[in-house]
């Protein structure tokens, strides 16, 4: 069968990838997500089932997901392993979100997969329009896309990071070997539930019988739910604070240095190149996660497995530094935990007296809440709005920040790329001062995209 990118330069590629972007959001967005399996099951049973070609790693809970998955991927990489990796949303360009070995998918391989799949797709969605049923979303259809990926690539090991929830989720047509929560807390509560009980029942939909279940430190409703679920599969289950935990996390230069006790050993003075205790967290979860896939829990990492997969450890878009003179930092806090998160490490790593956030969020945000705890830092807010149809007006959102933090503090923005002018030239006016873009992992994507249009310093 002829491979109908033979021939193509980059350029062609690149445009032939963004058309299948462009199929992609053309779908139900990932923002009204339906609670269903089959469908994806269908389509994976179609391609023979890609989802089983290596064992997974599977991630959810309401924050930190990201950042733990590559903090995961990096160690089995460090390891020796092939990996696949999907995450989401995405920064800047879709190909970020399935990853082989640490980097995006190439766009060859991206419309190759998306040729092979195609007709199976089709297929799925005719029998769902027969039944009277919407076709695939853009998330159940990006699931199948990762899946073909990495079985064609092929991969050993796939690190799944859930899209919304757990249980209907389409990444839960995998079998995780290894179930990884962190925090849970409240969000898209429309659509997982109002309360820490509802979210935490849909998040420990993940478990799979006889799995490894790691969790992060969680609210006691949260953890009563998922020890449930883990005896009722019959799991083993390992918590922070008790089976293992941050030991040390010191300011350092860049980062910190962190050390941690896993499930089989102590690894200490470790170098992780992110910012916040948070962080911290998500490494000890990492480090245990690993340690349950390729051990089973009882076999310890070797030092320099453990120190380069964290060393060599990415989080874009969190507390990341994307302009110097004045500092513009980028972090995608998009609730109240995650933003108490981001003021707590801005406390603890950085010497700025005020903060000009740069500040927009889509509509299923608690933005009240979120201004709450972003307002105790002195500082301005510049509110506008990512470039999507379900964020919430700067107009609107102004009125909640005036509400929250007082109108004196308030400055309007329709457009992004006005409001960081706006915030860079405040915070040039005073020493110590400081931008941060967030509220919205959309938003964050943009500004980055910004900084480097305009080759703003990263040093």
């Amino acid at each position: 069968m002829t491979d109908r990118t033979d021939g193509f330069d980059d350029m062609e590629l690149r445009e032939a990838a963004d058309a299948v972007y462009a199929s992609l959001i053309g779908r139900v967005g990932e923002g009204s997500p339906r609670p269903r399996l089959e469908p994806t099951r269908r389509a994976v049973e179609l391609l023979g089932d890609p989802h089983r070609a290596a064992p997974v790693i599977h991630i959810t809970g309401t924050n930190g997901k990201t950042s733990t998955s590559r903090m995961i991927e990096s160690l089995l990489r460090a390891s020796g392993l092939r990996t696949g990796l999907l995450t989401s949303p995405h920064l800047e360009r879709f190909t970020e979100r399935i990853r082989v070995d640490g980097e995006p998918v190439s766009d060859e391989a991206i419309v190759r997969n998306w040729e092979d799949i195609l007709p199976f797709i089709a297929m799925v969605d005719a029998e769902l329009e027969a039944a009277g049923e919407s076709t695939l979303t853009f998330f159940e259809v990006l699931t199948v896309l990762a899946f073909a990926c990495f079985a064609d690539a092929p991969v050993d090991v796939v690190v799944l990071e859930v899209g919304m929830g757990g249980e209907w989720d389409s990444t839960n047509v995998a079998d995780g070997q290894v179930a990884v929560f962190t925090p849970i807390a409240l969000d898209h509560q429309n659509r997982l539930g109002s309360t820490i009980e509802a979210i935490a029942r849909t998040k420990s939909g993940i478990i799979k019988p006889a799995a490894s279940v790691v969790s992060a430190a969680q609210d006691d409703v949260a953890l009563g739910v998922l020890r449930e679920a883990a005896e009722l599969t019959e799991s083993s289950f390992a918590l922070e604070g008790e089976a293992f935990e941050v030991l040390e996390s010191r300011v350092a230069v860049g980062g910190q240095l962190v050390s941690v006790r896993g499930l089989a050993g102590e690894y200490r003075d470790l170098v992780l190149p992110l910012f916040g205790r948070h962080q911290a967290q998500n490494a000890a979860v990492a480090v245990a996660a690993v340690e349950a896939f390729i051990g089973g829990g009882t076999v310890r990492l070797a030092d320099a497995v453990v120190q380069e997969g964290l060393a060599t450890a990415m989080s874009p878009g969190r507390l990341q530094r994307v302009g110097a003179e004045p500092a513009v930092i980028v972090d995608a806090a998009h609730n109240p935990h995650s933003a108490g998160a981001l003021v707590a490490a801005l406390d603890e790593y950085f010497d700025f007296d005020e903060i000009g956030f740069v500040f927009g969020v889509l509509g299923d945000k608690d933005a009240a809440a979120i201004v709450d705890v972003l307002a105790r830092r002195p500082g301005q807010f510049f509110v506008t709005a990512p470039d999507s149809d379900r964020a919430v007006p700067p107009g609107e959102l102004a009125a909640v920040v005036a509400s929250g933090a007082g109108a004196d503090r308030v400055v309007v923005a329709e457009r992004l790329d006005d409001a960081l002018d706006d915030a860079r030239a405040w915070a040039e006016e005073g020493a110590k001062r400081a931008v941060v873009v967030t509220g919205s992992i959309a938003l964050v994507g943009e500004a980055m995209a910004i900084a480097d249009d305009r080759g703003w310093s990263r040093a």
